[in-house]
């Protein structure tokens, strides 16, 4: 009855998850005018999320006009210091939505239409969403200009293409053209005994197996001997023709004797299931290798909806005394592909080694909540925080505590909370709950204090301690000095950073008046743009007041004179 189960539900799966059809192929065109070179795909496996599109490279510039994909309006313009930066949404009449990210300036209506709101809020970081008759582009017409902001590594523009429900797709899929002629990379396979009283290889444990390289290009395995119900995983990547950066992969398909038994691509995901890319990879295993493991099984709770067949999980039954053949296939967009084949003999034995697992008092199922409160430090843990039961590894240690190891995810915000009432109030007003680096370094983890008990929310396991920031911040003015004429200047630079617990906020004023300066927080810089045409006077007082994230302010202030 069991196996009748699985098998309707692969094949509801199947019927569910089909091919996405009446995709437009004409409809979008490029958002740039130069060879379009990627440093990033669709569907790439990143820390705890798939990234949502293309990351396009800008042949290492800024600059570069960025053009309205098709005829629409801009729907949405979000600015923040991290994340996608500077970033716009243009509404399409066909109900897409299309996204530029990373953008180091607006066009100029648009430009004028943000700053006049920023201006108003008094704030860099803002959200905006224009009418439908606001902000019209047509298809073609330059909207931004391609930058390095937010959480960008390298000057590149990303690009998504949204449906009407807001889930990314592939923007591949709808024409946009990207060189690719080379086959996707196996770096690793690895297979798991799953069940109980399962082995691979005479282990219980997780088993790195040798790809041997064929004339054909494909790959063999020598041959498993495993029983029991096991699976397999496999590290891989893909390379496009221009570029040497290792990117996602389009499609990963499993078959066992010719039937399918596995099939995932990535062709649209939604946000709300992306962190469940943690469910997808052997975490402990990228945790500890930094190697990413797509598992070719899933876990009964994964409610991933990358998969397109799933026949019994993914996983397999192997009797003793039958030979199989397992076969996975990885292919990128373009079609290129390699193989690997996989020979399992079913053969019990009576001697396996034992699994690696490590028992502790605390035990938790992953669908119950946990709590445990020690040496006035408690711990919560919300059901569903957890992808899987795990055995918690959990030490309190004065006024520290460690609450397991990094290489297991969380899915959601665990509390951990310290009583405080014995502290002095004016010590209290300096601290903040910090995690512990392995060297034993601090960071600062978003505190919420009350009276007698300071918490922290925190999707991280790892040494959690109370920790005092003493020092404010420190300000450095990059390009100009007090008592300067600065007429040549195109704007204002000022370098600001916090040792301990980091910047919360900033204010600059000239002559009392709030003026924007924009944060790059990669190189700790806030520019003034003069053109912004708020400094109109010859004689200037600047003043910045810049906090930490405990309350330490520094006030630093300065006269420049300019001819405008």
């Amino acid at each position: 009855m069991k196996r009748f189960f699985s098998l309707f539900l692969g094949l509801f799966s199947l019927v569910a998850n089909a091919q996405i059809d009446n995709v437009p192929q004409d409809y979008f065109k490029d958002p740039l005018d130069i060879p379009l070179v990627l440093s990033g795909t669709f569907g790439e496996l990143r820390s705890n999320h798939f990234h949502a599109g293309l990351d396009i490279k800008t042949q290492g510039r800024q600059g570069l006009e960025v053009k309205a994909s098709a005829k629409g309006f801009i729907s949405r313009i979000k600015i923040q210091h991290y994340g996608y930066g500077k970033a716009l949404y243009v509404q399409h009449p066909n109900g897409y939505t299309t996204v530029y990210g990373h953008l180091k300036k607006l066009a100029p209506k648009i430009e004028e239409y943000l700053k006049e709101r920023q201006y108003n809020k008094e704030s860099y970081e803002i959200e905006l969403f224009p009418g439908a008759s606001e902000l019209q582009v047509e298809q073609g017409e330059v909207i931004a200009y391609s930058g390095n902001t937010g959480g960008s590594g390298g000057p590149h523009l990303h690009f998504e293409i949204r449906d009407g429900s807001q889930r990314p797709m592939n923007p591949e899929m709808f024409g946009i053209e990207i060189q690719d002629t080379r086959d996707p990379i196996v770096d690793g396979l690895f297979a798991y005994p799953i069940g109980e009283g399962a082995h691979v290889n005479n282990s219980a444990n997780r088993q790195k197996l040798r790809l041997i390289p064929q004339n054909d290009g494909s790959y063999s395995t020598n041959a498993v001997e495993a029983c029991g119900e096991i699976g397999f995983g496999i590290s891989t990547v893909d390379q496009k023709s221009l570029a040497p950066n290792k990117n996602g992969v389009y499609k990963i398909e499993a078959t066992l004797n010719g039937s399918p038994v596995m099939n995932l691509d990535f062709q649209r995901f939604s946000f709300a299931e992306s962190r469940y890319l943690n469910f997808l990879i052997d975490y402990e295993y990228y945790s500890n290798h930094r190697k990413r493991v797509q598992k070719l099984f899933k876990e009964s709770n994964n409610p991933l909806s990358i998969y397109n067949g799933v026949v019994n999980e993914g996983k397999l039954d192997i009797e003793d005394g039958l030979d199989y053949n397992y076969v996975v296939e990885v292919t990128d967009f373009k079609g290129n592909s390699k193989t690997i084949r996989i020979p399992i003999k079913g053969n019990f034995s009576g001697e396996i080694t034992p699994k690696d697992d490590v028992k502790t008092d605390y035990f938790t199922n992953y669908n119950e909540t946990f709590s445990i409160e020690e040496n006035g430090i408690d711990i919560y843990i919300p059901k569903n925080a957890l992808y899987y039961d795990t055995f918690l590894d959990i030490e309190f240690m004065g006024d520290t505590v460690k609450v397991h190891h990094d290489d297991v995810p969380l899915h959601k915000n665990m509390t951990i909370g310290f009583d405080v009432s014995d502290i002095p109030t004016e010590e209290k007003e300096k601290m903040f709950v910090a995690r512990l680096n392995k060297y034993g370094r601090p960071s600062y983890s978003t505190t919420y204090k009350k009276p007698t008990r300071f918490t922290t929310g925190t999707r991280s396991f790892g040494e959690y301690t109370l920790v005092s920031d003493l020092n404010p911040p420190s300000v450095r003015p990059v390009n100009f000095y007090d008592g300067q004429w600065i007429s040549g200047n195109s704007d204002l630079k000022v370098k600001i950073s916090d040792d301990l617990s980091g910047i919360q906020s900033f204010r600059a004023t000239v002559n009392g008046k709030w003026i924007l300066m924009e944060y790059e927080y990669k190189n700790n810089t806030l520019t003034h743009d003069f053109s912004d045409g708020v400094v109109t006077e010859t004689e200037n007082d600047y003043k910045l007041i810049v906090t930490d994230n405990v309350g330490n302010a520094t006030t630093y202030e300065a006269k420049f004179f300019r001819k405008n």
